[in-house]
């Protein structure tokens, strides 16, 4: 803990904390002695700004952190948007698909230290690492055992189920799901009982019978889908276990544990850092854009990539524009009928039209202390879609009470409490405390949030839900685009039947087919889940079904979820229409859903059908969820529930009905919601701190498959040549101690000519393999079968798939080709190849390449892979007419030039056709936003501006990407 120099008119204080002397911690309030200005100016800095200020007294070294930056930070209110500052956050969070990549370049780089004559065991994570093994979940089990459900309310269980026989108010003696578990017939008591009796002594409690509410084992699809997962991943769980015992700071949450955004939630948060008796603020960069979630905690976080956390890994700072901050005030109390997700998306609108990408949101106002951390943290959690790099909401009573229940003990909470006050950064009752100053001010009233959906393409795409019949209407009528799908008039009404499990049923426009509860990130609010849980239970009981055909799932974020859900009753109910849990981790948001039957895409495909997915997700991009499903929309799991039962989004929730119970009356909408009151009793009977303190005992016990895992133990690596997992990279293959000058690029061809909003989906690869691919060529050579080539997120540790997976999207939409198509042209020969082929013979042929693009290149999910692919297949250099923030420093951090036409040009105001060569001439001394000359072959000769934002960067670039950067150090 380094000091400024002697002298310094702003040394901090380290003291003791009140009641408890034994705890130490740096009293920014006291900087500067006696300074009334500097404790004024403190006073009036947003919160967040605060818990910066803070790391940079404590790690103020003369070096990485300057005295002038901790001033400038002080000085935010005239230094935003000014003046690059660094940040050390407190510890790291990994999840596998990303954090594979992460280890492996640390397992290249202690090989490439020790053949430069370094000593290897020195490459070691400085800062806290956490990596979660959460996404290398696929559902290739679903529905397990659905068709011998018993019948909650009686009748012969193997009639179709819209014939069956209406509801007892007794749960008895139905015939169990072939669950050996269970002992046979027995009796669960009056149905209409509390959810405080369902939850009596739930500390201890298993997984229920499903209608007995007797302990069986794991659901027979949970525990096939996990002896896939570890099957089929097994090298790289070896590989991560293997990391876990030679790296030191590096912790591995195994797999069935829960999704890395969720765990870092309920398990590894902090709050407040104690280490050896030192108290300071926790805070946390990971490479998942939900990483954002913590926020809701009152914990400074947000996702970077990968390249950068590998930097933060080995000891440096994370290094910031100091950014805008917009204060967002709530007001008001939402409808009793709005969820979570439908502030989350209300705010997300609102936000997003107040332009506040690339800036801090921090909420304050009377709306806020009636969110609880849930809500919180549901809402934090969006802020990448809109741009912001985090949303913040301070610690305040709220906060405390939700730790409280979550295992935090007395004491513990009381110093925390103490030490957030001393620090002034504890958030008190705006009627008696002054509120901090900002950027700019945002109001949002609570009351005026109505239920919504999102898509049918993109998240910020908002529907009214009592709209949603009228706009996909309109989304058949508009043009090929953003939201529309230009069906002629005629076929807007066509019906296509299909005979499925010898049963005709007819599918149309607007049908769904599959229907994901996702309880992660946006939904990991227990009255979300709670309340699909309540509404399938109305839903079972009035005799309403889901089609068989439909692809329904429940994916829990972490066993939490199961828990509460079990507890309260509800889980059998869910079951009962399908909703199924198949398993913990990322599914159907990564496009790992499994495929629809074969009759049911064969009928869509013939018919052309606009068919829908529903998810209660973060992701709905095109042809995520499925090739033939042109459709996403998200929505809360209740609705999604609720769509399931209808059948199709083709429905007014208000006039029509979901379908006719046993009674033959209709059922709406309105008749099967929960209301709030519901909803509150049965998360206080059932979401407590049992729970908590339960699954923190499991997530540190591990499970039998990952304990019984062997690995190796040495220093290095033992590689293995043939492994089609895990490869060593070229990363440090030119690793040299002394950088060199910025080498010009000469004569390239254009690789790609792109449009606007290029995701990272459409750049880095993601979900499974398709078998024509130039990955699934490279994995058959190797002698392997379609049925064993896995996913990318899989085989991220292998950078001969991963290179030949970058541009692989179905709908990237090239400008030579014409139409989406992961293809372009060689013009030395004039071929039309996958891009990996093309890029290959450029390679070869040592012709350097580039990329056109446009506006708001790298929009999405942060992924390290959408900037090493590229580098890997020879790009030297992007011009695109914008980026996204964090993608382009992601293209730095690679060694990939980001350069932007200027203002008011691009390639068709130039009357580039990309089929020209172009020449980039670097000087040889770089400066931040400096303008370079570019010329082509047909001798026009423009200027683009190269986007390096400071003197970090450009070293970075100088040294061939941070990987290298950081290698040297240790030589």
């Amino acid at each position: 803990l380094a000091l400024p120099p002697p002298g310094s008119p702003y040394q901090p204080v380290i003291e003791a904390l009140g009641n408890y002397p034994q705890k130490k911690f740096y009293n920014v309030s006291k900087l500067g002695g006696a300074n009334r200005l500097l404790c004024f100016t403190l006073d009036v800095l947003p919160y967040s700004i605060r818990v910066l200020f803070e790391s940079s007294i404590r790690n103020c070294d003369g070096f990485l952190v300057k005295e002038t930056d901790a001033m400038n930070i002080l000085d935010w209110k005239m230094k935003q948007n000014n003046v690059e500052v660094p940040f050390f956050p407190a510890r790291v969070v990994l999840q596998d698909f990303t954090g594979i990549p992460a280890m492996v370049d640390f397992a290249a780089m202690r090989e490439a230290v020790r053949n430069a004559g370094g000593d290897p065991v020195k490459v070691n994570p400085a800062c806290p690492t956490d990596l979660t093994v959460d996404h290398s979940l696929q559902i290739d089990f679903s529905k397990c055992a659905i068709q011998n459900a018993p019948n909650p309310g009686g009748g012969d269980s193997q009639k179709p189920m819209a014939k069956l026989s209406p509801p007892r108010v007794q749960l008895r003696k139905p015939p169990c799901r072939a669950q050996t578990g269970c002992k046979g017939p027995c009796s669960a008591g009056d149905s209409s009982r509390s959810p405080g009796q369902f939850s009596a002594q739930i500390e201890n409690t298993p997984l229920l019978c499903p209608f007995h509410l007797q302990p069986v084992p794991e659901p027979e699809t949970v525990l096939k889908n996990q002896e896939m997962e570890f099957g089929r991943n097994r090298e790289r769980l070896q590989f991560f276990k293997w990391s876990s015992k030679v790296f030191k700071n590096v912790s591995i949450i195994p797999p069935e544990t829960g999704m890395a955004h969720q765990v870092n939630l309920e398990y590894l948060s902090r709050v407040v850092f104690e280490v050896k008796d030192f108290l300071y603020p926790d805070s946390v960069v990971g490479t998942d854009s939900h990483t954002t979630m913590v926020n809701g905690l009152g914990i400074l976080g947000w996702g970077v990539g990968g390249i950068e956390t590998e930097a933060v890994m080995l000891g440096m700072p994370v290094t910031l524009t100091l950014p805008e901050v917009v204060g967002c005030e709530l007001t008001g109390t939402a409808s009793p009928l709005a969820t979570s997700i439908d502030i989350v998306l209300s705010i997300t609108k609102q936000l997003r039209q107040a332009d506040v990408a690339g800036k801090f949101v921090e909420f304050f106002g009377s709306g806020v202390s009636q969110l609880s951390v849930a809500d919180r943290t549901t809402i934090a959690n969006m802020c990448p879609e809109y741009g912001a790099i985090l949303s913040f909401f301070p610690v305040d009573n709220v906060t405390l009470n939700h730790l409280k229940h979550t295992g935090f003990d007395k004491a513990k909470l009381e110093v925390m409490e103490a030490y957030l006050k001393a620090v002034k950064l504890f958030r008190h009752d705006e009627s008696s405390s002054r509120e901090p100053e900002y950027s700019q001010v945002v109001q949002i009233s609570l009351s005026s949030i109505v239920p919504y959906v999102s898509g049918p393409k993109r998240s910020q795409d908002r529907v009214a839900v009592n709209n949603m019949k009228s706009d996909f209407q309109a989304c058949l009528n508009e043009k090929s685009g953003v939201k529309g799908f230009q069906i002629p008039a005629e076929k807007q009404n066509d019906i296509v039947p299909v005979q499925y499990e010898g049963n005709e049923y007819k599918l149309s426009h607007g049908c769904i087919v599959v229907a994901a509860v996702i309880s992660c990130t946006n939904n990991c609010n227990p009255s979300v889940m709670l309340a699909a849980g309540l509404l399938a239970k109305k839903a079972v009981e009035a005799g309403l079904v889901v089609k068989p055909y439909i692809r329904t799932s429940l994916s829990p974020g972490s066993g939490m979820v199961t828990h509460y859900l079990s507890s309260s009753g509800v889980l059998p109910y869910l079951s009962k229409l399908g909703f199924e849990v198949v398993g913990y981790g990322c599914s159907t948001c990564v496009g790992n859903t499994a495929p629809l039957p074969e009759a049911i895409r064969n009928a869509i495909k013939q018919g052309d059908i606009i068919a829908c997915g529903v998810l209660s997700g973060t992701k709905n991009f095109e042809g995520r969820l499925c090739d033939c499903v042109r459709a996403n929309y998200l929505a809360s799991p209740p609705l999604v529930v609720a769509y399931a039962i209808a059948g199709t989004v083709r429905i007014d929730f208000e006039t029509e009905p979901l379908g006719t119970g046993f009674d033959g009356k209709s059922i709406y909408l309105r008749d099967i919601w929960p209301t709030r009151r519901e909803l509150h009793t049965v998360e206080e009977e059932c979401v407590i701190s049992s729970m908590f303190k339960e699954l923190k005992e499991k997530m540190e016990k591990g499970n039998k498959r990952w304990n019984l895992l062997e690995a190796p133990e040495s220093i290095l690596f033992p590689w293995d040549l043939k492994s089609t997992y895990i490869r060593c990279p070229s990363f440090f293959d030119k690793l040299a101690k002394e950088p060199v000058s910025p080498q010009p690029i000469e004569n390239a061809h254009v690789l790609l000519y792109l449009g606007d909003s290029v995701t990272t989906d459409h750049i880095s690869p993601a979900g499974s393999i398709a078998r024509s691919s130039a990955a699934a060529k490279y994995l058959t050579n190797k002698g392997l079968t379609p049925r064993e080539f896995n996913s990318y997120g899989a085989r991220r540790g292998n950078d001969a798939v991963m290179t030949r997976g970058t541009f692989a999207n179905i709908k990237l939409l090239n400008k030579f080709i014409g139409k989406p198509a992961p293809k372009t042209i060689h013009f030395p020969s004039g071929q039309t190849l996958d891009v990996f082929e093309a890029a290959d013979l450029y390679q070869k042929e040592g012709i350097p390449v580039i990329i056109l693009a446009g506006k708001k290149y790298g929009l999405g999910s942060s992924r390290d892979w959408a900037a090493k692919g590229p580098f890997l297949l020879g790009v030297k250099a992007v011009l695109a007419e914008s980026y996204e923030k964090v993608h382009k420093s992601q293209l730095i951090g690679i060694g990939i030039a980001p350069l932007q036409f200027l203002p008011g040009e691009n390639p068709s105001t130039l009357g580039l056709t990309g089929r020209e060569q172009f020449s980039i001439l670097f000087p040889p001394e770089l400066s931040p936003g400096m303008t370079l000359d570019i010329k082509t072959s047909t001798g026009k000769v423009f200027s683009a501006i190269a986007l390096f934002e400071n003197d970090v960067e450009i070293t970075l670039y100088k040294y061939g990407g941070s990987l290298n950067f950081v290698a040297r150090r240790f030589l």
